[in-house]
């Protein structure tokens, strides 16, 4: 399996597609927003403009992992990424994350976005498991890897200490059949 080829995905309320290099000052608008880098960052993360630019001219030219752009399909508007990485071949395997900005909250984006990826994973690419790892403080994040499928597989409780608090990270996967169990049957 490779990741050479970035496919668009369309659902109903979302296009997921390569990026190019003019979505940079989009993501950097993005990645202004507290609640992304809140959710999304090592409080140690230093951001510029450039190196957003650079980050985000490169993804289409990766073959080891799939990063797409988010968009409201109504209106083309940028409004975060998915992304699938960490392969592991022998295990068929694959890391998911994803961020959704300010925007694109509250509509059922993420929650289609994520389906979408993990969709194209499992029906094309031939993945075994997706996993992903989610801040236990983030409910938005944990009911739509939820709504798309995956289950809570376990906890590292106060895993890190953010804000003056410690918070828990929680451990999620969805297998191939369990994706298969949700989807739709084909009429023939």
């Amino acid at each position: 399996m490779s990741f050479a080829v970035t496919p668009t995905l369309t659902g109903e309320h979302t296009v997921l597609r390569p990026f190019t290099a003019d979505d940079a000052d989009g993501m950097w608008e993005i990645l202004q927003d507290p609640e992304v880098v809140r959710f999304t960052f090592d409080a140690s993360t230093e951001l510029s403009r450039e190196r957003v630019r650079s980050w985000y001219a490169s993804r289409s030219a990766q073959d080891d992992r799939l990063d797409l752009a988010v968009t409201d399909r109504a209106t083309g508007e940028l409004v975060g990424e998915v992304v699938l990485n960490a392969h592991d071949p022998h295990a068929r395997s694959c890391v998911f994350r994803t961020l959704i900005g300010p925007r694109g909250r509250g509509r059922g984006l993420g929650t289609e976005a994520t389906r979408l990826i993990v969709g194209y994973g499992f029906e094309h690419l031939g993945l075994h498991r997706i996993e992903l790892e989610a801040h236990g403080d983030n409910p938005r994040a944990l009911r739509a890897y939820e709504k798309a499928g995956f289950v809570v597989e376990g906890v590292r409780r106060e895993a890190r200490w953010r804000d003056g608090v410690w918070v828990d990270d929680v451990l999620m996967a969805l297998l191939d059949r369990e994706w298969a169990a949700l989807r739709p049957p084909t009429v023939r």
